[in-house]
């Protein structure tokens, strides 16, 4: 049977790759020697006083030791191999042994016993909290159903799918690839992905994501992205990458374990040593070489440090799986705790709190050109935008029945618009700053209509006319703002590179004091650097991961909204919000802050209650037994007490 590192060591995480808390995961060793330290029990303190004699008490107490200490015993000599002295199958060894040397049969049992029984709980703890995410993430169907274009109807591996082809699935199926739907509108449980109940529903050309279930009609999709390049894939890779990322404090209790465990090995010795050499000074001091040999035992089993270098781990890891069922993907538990200590919220505007679904309000053109010929053109050099506005003015001249032409030469310019050409025709589209930037003049009042967002256009170097568009607000976009000032966080702003009369407007209707128009991806980063320099400005930047990139990396957390489609969100986000609601972003500080609590309450009831009995067994006031209790004890109520952050975080 091979064995794994045991993940309560000095040198290991609860959140190891493939870490298992206790060599053996079966429990029946457990109860063979719990069965036979407890009829020893009673045979030594029994009428028939059978196990009166040493040796047959050792004999039968030995016994009762192998099942639990081979294990364990064997991991020590494995560690010792490696190097590495100090660890808690090395202490346990110790105590027992030295139990059994001084006569203290059932007491070695019990330090096994209760430090394997102690193991075997926060084994199960662990495979639990990596087993529900897990189960939560991995359920990437096994097989899709392709339609060629001949017809034919294969089922094969979803690995075996290539983009463009087109896959089919029934009700009650989840959907294996990332696609766009082909058939009429449709229903699917989002809830793998997005942990909401509420059905989606989705219109034809619109993007539909593995994870999801079709729930009312048979479907076609045609596949965008490859398996290995899914949401759901991308997504179950992020969560269990992100055990990698460690939080400060799970690298504080790492680098402690490994200066603590050998440092309280050290000091059980000289328990030892020095009231033997103080024997030698003082002729009225009798020393008992046994008597000090037990207190430096109930030391050495009082200072394992399981508690901490396991509870710590799980609960960020509880955390990070608590969260992902909402819909709020962490990085690492680096940004669990980091999202604690948030004080100040910036957000993006367009598709942040508004839908960014921007529609046509209405088109003004100059009297040089027809409407739709204007249109035409406009619509032809946005159609390769990803930009929100841009997909309004194709779907605005796509429902009006233009058709459109193709453009060349294209040049976008972040936070201004873009350049291109089409039909021979050069055209320029965007905002004021970039007619300005080319000589063309325009209209003011064009420019400054306070309604929408107004796109500007120039053919050939004059002015044509301009498209006037609105977005709204998301419909928690106010509840969004509420939450963050009901967790105390006040310095909220929004940033936007739209014209400040339209972000002003917006942020009246949210309650929000700091808004900032006019703004270009470099603006943004100026206004959060110079935030930046008062270092008690702990800032979350709320984006969509694209455009608000270099924002988003700056920021002490970057939070990345709806990025479920976006390679971009996925990279540079540190926590994604796959919802796409802004109202999550209080929910991931609340994970964060819940978090945060129960691993310091883990730290201090560890410490607290090991460094009391430490100092009573030091005093000869605490013996093996309440060593043993005290030690499993504070493990259990710390995996526990871990464990209560997967109901806090809701």
């Amino acid at each position: 049977m091979t064995h794994q590192h045991c993940a309560c060591c000095a040198t290991a995480t609860a959140t190891d790759k493939g870490a298992a808390c206790h060599p053996l995961k079966e429990y029946g060793h457990l109860l063979l020697s719990a069965l036979l330290l407890a009829s020893g029990l009673a045979l030594m303190h029994g009428a028939d006083l059978s196990l009166q004699h040493p040796y047959l008490a050792m004999a039968w107490f030995a016994a009762a030791y192998l099942p639990v200490g081979l294990p364990v015993l064997r991991e020590a000599w494995e560690n010792i191999r490696r190097r590495d002295l100090f660890n808690e199958f090395t202490l346990m060894t110790i105590a027992s042994f030295g139990a059994f040397y001084i006569g203290e049969y059932p007491e070695g049992v019990a330090v096994m016993l209760f430090y394997s029984l102690g193991e075997y709980f926060q084994g199960k703890a662990v495979s639990k909290a990596r087993h529900d995410i897990s189960a939560l993430l991995d359920v990437r169907p096994e097989v899709a159903t392709l339609i060629k274009e001949d017809g034919q109807v294969l089922t094969v591996n979803p690995r075996q799918v290539q983009p463009g082809e087109i896959i089919e699935v029934k009700v009650g199926e989840r959907v294996p690839l990332d696609g766009t739907l082909l058939t009429g509108m449709a229903s699917f449980n989002t809830s793998a992905l997005t942990g909401e109940s509420v059905p989606r529903h989705i219109k034809a050309s619109e993007e539909v994501l593995s994870g999801m279930i079709a729930t009312d009609r048979v479907t076609r999709i045609r596949v965008s992205r490859p398996f290995e390049q899914s949401a759901l894939s991308r997504i179950l890779e992020l969560v269990q990458h992100a055990a990698e990322r460690k939080a400060p404090a799970e690298l504080f209790i790492r680098k402690f374990a490994r200066i603590y465990t050998p440092a309280v090995t050290g000091l059980a010795a000289l328990l030892v040593i020095v009231p033997w050499m103080w024997s030698w000074v003082d002729a009225g001091f009798t020393f008992s070489f046994n008597e000090w040999l037990y207190r430096a035992l109930v030391f050495l089993v009082i200072s394992c440090p399981c508690a901490l270098v396991v509870s710590i781990p799980l609960g960020y890891f509880g955390g990070i799986g608590a969260a992902s069922r909402l819909g709020i993907l962490f990085k690492g538990g680096n940004y669990l705790d980091a999202i604690a200590h948030i004080n100040t919220v910036m957000f993006d505007k367009t598709g942040t709190l508004t839908q960014g679904t921007f529609e046509v309000q209405a088109a003004g053109t100059t009297p040089a050109i027809s409407a739709d010929r204007f249109l035409q053109l406009l619509a032809s050099a946005e159609r390769n935008s990803t930009h929100p506005i841009a997909k309004a003015i194709v779907n605005y001249a796509t429902r009006r029945g233009i058709g459109l032409l193709q453009a060349t030469d294209i040049r976008e310019s972040g936070g201004q618009g873009l350049e291109a050409c089409v039909d021979g025709i050069s055209i320029l589209a965007g905002n004021a700053r970039l007619l300005e930037e080319h000589g063309v003049d325009f209209p003011q009042d064009d420019a400054d209509k306070s309604e929408g967002t107004v796109v500007l256009c120039a053919l050939d170097g004059k002015y044509a006319g301009c498209l006037l568009l609105a977005d709204v607000l998301k419909d928690d976009a106010a509840q969004a703002v509420k939450e963050l000032k009901d967790l105390n966080i006040t310095n909220i702003q929004m940033l936007s590179g739209d014209k400040q009369a339209i972000v002003t407007t917006f942020a009246r209707k949210l309650g929000i004091t700091q808004a900032y128009g006019d703004l270009l991806p470099e603006g943004k980063v100026k206004h959060l650097e110079a935030l930046r320099q008062d270092a008690g400005n702990r800032i979350a930047f709320v984006g969509d991961g694209i455009n608000d990139a270099p924002v988003l990396a700056l920021s002490h957390v970057g939070i990345a909204m709806g990025g479920l489609g976006s390679d971009a969100a996925i990279e540079t986000a540190d926590v994604v919000i796959q919802t796409d609601q802004p109202s999550k972003v209080a929910a991931a500080i609340r994970a964060g802050r819940a978090t945060r609590r129960i691993v310091w309450q883990n730290i201090v009831l560890a410490l607290g209650i090991k460094v009391l009995v430490l100092v009573l067994g030091a005093a000869g006031m605490a013996n093996l037994w309440g060593a043993v209790f005290a030690d499993v004890g504070v493990a259990l109520m710390a995996i526990v007490n871990a464990m209560r952050v997967q109901r806090l975080i809701k």
